[in-house]
């Protein structure tokens, strides 16, 4: 990362292009944040952390510092060079800082001359914060001087920036402090373990940028420093932790061109997944995009041109597809340009078209030479890339197997599912239950109409630990995909799943837990786009019962038992523990658990693609004891728990 410039001459007022009048953000936000729970609380985070990563990817930020206060507000602070604090020539009387503030589209990167590259979202960033904020106190260090300004009610200025003295030590740059809107979100507490984990990512994607994470709050303070020396080679190193990897080399190539620059780090482990996780202007790009689409196909040809050259592919022999090679690959693929076209609103997929011809040739010219330089890993990539490509065609026949019985069986729906007769998947919901017992509690606590059930026996097999064709092998697994009815990757169709609730229905105690994870591990590596679309849940059967009176009331969890014993002191010894859904009458079970009316459902979802691989890799490796470190790190956070 290039060292911070001191030059500020270039940035000033006439640098803030403004695009369009301020939006009523706070009647639509999740047109802007995506949604209201704890995942659009967190985007105002990232909004303004992006704007502290736009400063040091133009080479005038060194160091962020992200810090949850003791009161429950955010505070951002960066080192840039301070958002521009004279008079906006648009706009008499009013400075650029608070244009910026309170005016949609307004911001130093639409010109082109402030920023060679930036994040952020289509610029509505911090203007968006403060309208979804209930206070947001701004301070800028410039020109050795120190101002503030203060918004309230959703950006509303109390009066202009001010100038109150002298920026301390001669330091420069913008503090961002605000408080989220509690008649806006859903709750306004952070997390911080998800926001730590998204610093560490951009400590990754940005080398020798120091960020520095602080939690102040009471019985939580923690402080944690990210940075890293060797950038995205760090990034590999770090998600292949959890796995055992092939070789211990960490491949590295850069390529860069006029307005525009490539990144890639990649390892190989002895796992069965891939892991590809690509970046433009430090924004997961989620859905890939020209980037991505470059890269892979240059990594298929030049792993088999290798192969052939080498021999370890006979003339006779195909060619090896993609998705063997990719079999186990873990790759960061970071791109920077200057006008970067993104895909929808959250900026999902990057549609650049020459992103793709510049990874496309430095992944042929690149990987080349590092093969050529390293034989051994290249023979083992290859020797394992041949192993995938013949586990693939014993899956395709068990796929084909698995089809013509179905078309034999008519429906091809498992025996033991037991169906609802609504025919309109949007209403219909599927309960998977463990235990025949527990099954025989859920068909008889269910809506006939609109809920199915499918009992599955004991634990299902580990995908992390299987191939393709074993897991099509596997008896409950098949029932599962029969059941669903869209097929298993790569041919999942999202669009013919039969219930558009999957529900996870499981006991609340160690076994059950680890159910769960095992069934979340299946649906995140065999559908992907169940839990990306939102369909997968958890069912969440209370803990504990107790009598109130002739009543019986059920608790939870520990935090509702806390509760509860907070208000009725007295029933302090008439607890029981439940140890499981068999010990329920189907009654219990449909006013606890299964009623939508009354239950509470966890939905699965994953932001971060490359946490979710970690997080499988973690809760189903081998590494006990950082499966063990981890679950006792998230334990206090279940509520926000996803894959």
């Amino acid at each position: 990362m290039p060292k911070k410039a001191a030059e500020t001459s270039t940035y000033d007022a006439s640098a803030i292009t403004v695009l369009e009048g301020l939006e009523p953000v706070r009647r639509r936000p999740g047109m802007y944040i995506g949604s209201t729970g704890p995942a659009g609380l967190h985007h105002l985070v990232w909004e303004v952390v992006d704007n502290a990563v736009d400063e040091a990817m133009a080479g005038f930020c060194t160091r962020i510092d992200v810090i949850l206060r003791a009161d429950g507000s955010c505070q951002v602070i960066d080192d840039g060079r301070g958002i521009p604090v004279d008079e906006h020539p648009q706009y008499p009387g009013r400075s650029a800082a608070e244009i910026v503030m309170t005016v949609l589209h307004a911001g130093g990167k639409f010109g082109g001359g402030s920023y060679k590259v930036s994040g952020g979202l289509h610029g509505v960033g911090v203007s968006v914060v403060n309208a979804l904020s209930a206070t947001l106190t701004l301070e800028i260090d410039r020109g050795g001087r120190h101002y503030v300004q203060e918004y309230r009610n959703g950006g509303e200025p109390q009066g202009p920036l001010r100038e109150v003295g002298a920026a301390a030590n001669g330091h420069t740059g913008t503090t961002v402090t605000f408080s989220p809107d509690p008649t806006i979100f859903d709750e306004t507490e952070f997390r911080a373990q998800t926001v730590a984990e998204r610093l560490q990512i951009m400590a990754f994607l940005n080398r020798d940028l120091e960020i520095r994470f602080f939690d102040e709050r009471p019985g939580r303070e923690t402080q944690q420093t990210f940075r890293y020396s060797g950038g995205i080679v760090d990034y590999v190193r770090h998600l292949n932790t959890s796995k055992e990897s092939l070789f211990r080399k960490i491949g590295f190539y850069t390529q860069s061109e006029e307005g525009q620059e490539v990144e890639v780090a990649f390892q190989w482990n002895t796992g069965y997944y891939e892991g590809i996780h690509s970046y433009a202007n430090g924004i997961a790009t989620i859905e890939g995009g020209m980037h991505e689409e470059g890269f892979r196909k240059a990594l298929t040809n030049a792993i088999n041109r290798y192969a052939r050259k080498r021999g370890l592919l006979k003339e006779k022999e195909e060619n090896l597809l993609g998705e063997d090679i990719r079999e186990g690959l873990t790759a960061i693929v970071v791109v920077r340009l200057r006008d970067p076209q993104f895909e929808g609103q959250t900026k999902g997929k990057l549609g650049n078209v020459s992103i793709r011809s510049l990874v496309e040739r430095a992944t042929n010219e690149k990987l080349a030479d590092w093969l050529e330089e390293n034989p051994r890993e290249g023979a083992q990539i290859v020797a394992k890339a041949v192993q995938a490509s013949r586990a693939r065609m014993a899956a395709r026949q068990a796929r084909d197997l698995t089809r013509r019985k179905n078309a034999l069986d008519g429906a091809g729906l498992p025996g033991k599912l037991v169906d609802c007769s609504s025919r309109h998947p949007r209403e219909c919901e599927l309960f998977i239950v463990e235990g025949n017992s527990a099954g025989g509690s859920a068909k008889d606590a269910r809506d006939p109409r609109t809920q199915a059930i499918l009992p599955i026996r004991g634990k299902i097999l580990n995908v992390e630990k299987a191939r393709a064709d074993k897991i099509l092998k596997n008896a409950e697994i098949q029932a599962l995909i029969a059941a669903i009815g869209a097929g298993v990757d790569p041919d999942f169709d999202v669009e013919k799943i039969r219930y558009h609730k999957v529900i996870l229905l499981a006991d609340a105690d160690v076994d059950g837990s680890h159910i769960r994870t095992l069934l979340l591990t299946f649906f995140f590596r065999q559908m992907p786009e169940l839990v990306h679309n939102g369909h997968v849940y958890v069912a969440q059967p209370p803990l504990y019962s107790t009598l109130q009176g002739k009543d019986k009331v059920y608790l939870r969890d520990d935090a509702a038992k806390a509760a509860y014993l907070a208000e009725h002191p007295d029933h302090r010894n008439e607890f029981q523990r439940l140890k499981g859904l068999g010990e329920m009458d189907y009654d219990e079970l449909r006013d606890t658990t299964m009623d939508p009316t009354r239950r509470a459902l966890l939905q699965i979802t994953v932001e971060q693609a490359a946490l979710a691989d970690e997080v499988c890799s973690i809760l189903m490796g081998d590494d006990v004891p950082q499966r063990r470190h981890f679950i006792q790190t998230n334990a206090k956070d279940v509520r926000f728990l996803d894959i």
